[in-house]
């Protein structure tokens, strides 16, 4: 095989594997394609100045990148890192944790996202089931929700008792500042929507097949207990904003510059820089010839519908 082939081959394999890439950001944005039309039309008079889908993608793309120095610099240097995401149901925290780890290592950034508390651990010290999901060094924790819980539906819905709550704002400040004081470097989030985003939200969710698993009986019933929710919040960030670990608010009715600014200041709150790589080349690959391939039996492959 002459050079130029070779060339031509690598530059089509190349042109392919890109391809697959854009491919894979389509399909995450395709998420609300399966919508009522009359939703999506809704929908678009209410966010009539949306960003351009190529400078979306363009931008998302150079701030992934930047998180995957970030990444590096967390593995090289041994930092650990928490943030956690908090916001109403339906104001973007899934969606932007899913582009936050889409091109990231999961051996370095994994999310947490817990489900409701057992009978045994209802009656553990309240922080004791996040504690064992924290980072060791050279890691990145990413909490969907998170001991905030207390704060906020667990406090509105009435699964934690007025007591309890107390005891949770007394005793968080002090919990954080322990996680800090660890070495620990903790950032936490609140995505913002209003009440008419939140609804529509829910609306498309209800008219989207694929999307209708996202809503629970509780996200119902934060429709319901809207102001609730807002008094709760505005208690947690008054009581819990200290200085060793300061909330930062998402304005979150626009998804997309959501998403941007957030990981944007994210990647500002750390002192990241290049790392040293050592060069990558592939090895040859070893022939031995006395070896032959075994023929496997075809009940063993997955059959080959598309």
């Amino acid at each position: 095989m002459t050079d130029d082939v070779f060339d031509e081959g690598a530059r089509d394999w190349l042109e392919a594997e890109l391809a697959d890439t854009l491919d894979e950001d389509f399909e995450i944005e395709l998420e609300d394609a399966i919508l009522s039309q009359e939703i999506r039309k809704i929908y678009d008079r209410a966010h009539p100045n949306q960003i351009d889908r190529k400078v979306y993608f363009q931008s998302l793309l150079r701030l992934q990148s930047e998180l995957i120095k970030l990444q590096d610099w967390v593995q090289h240097s041994g930092e650990k890192v928490v943030v956690l995401f908090e916001g109403r149901d339906s104001a973007g925290k899934g969606g932007v944790i899913k582009r936050i780890t889409q091109r990231l290592n999961p051996r370095v950034v994994r999310v947490v996202a817990l489900p409701a508390p057992s009978d045994r651990e209802k009656s553990q010290w309240y922080f004791q089931r996040y504690v064992p999901h924290l980072p060791a060094g050279g890691e990145i924790v990413l909490f969907d929700r998170s001991w905030y819980n207390r704060a906020g539906v667990e406090r509105v819905m009435g699964f934690a008792n007025d007591d309890q709550v107390e005891d949770f704002f007394n005793d968080v400040p002090e919990f954080e500042r322990m996680l800090v004081r660890s070495g620990i470097r903790l950032v936490k989030y609140w995505f913002s929507i209003t009440d008419e985003e939140q609804q529509m939200r829910f609306l498309m969710r209800v008219h989207d097949p694929m999307k209708q698993w996202k809503l629970s009986p509780m996200d119902l019933q934060s429709r319901v207990r809207w102001e609730e929710y807002t008094k709760a919040k505005e208690e947690m960030l008054e009581r819990t904003n200290i200085p060793e670990a300061p909330w930062y608010i998402v304005p979150g009715n626009d998804k997309k510059r959501a998403r941007l600014n957030c990981i944007d200041h994210l990647l500002s709150q750390f002192p990241y820089g290049p790392i040293p790589h050592d060069d990558i080349s592939l090895p040859d690959r070893v022939f031995k010839p006395d070896y032959e391939r075994a023929v496997l039996p075809r009940d063993l492959y997955v059959p080959a519908k598309y």
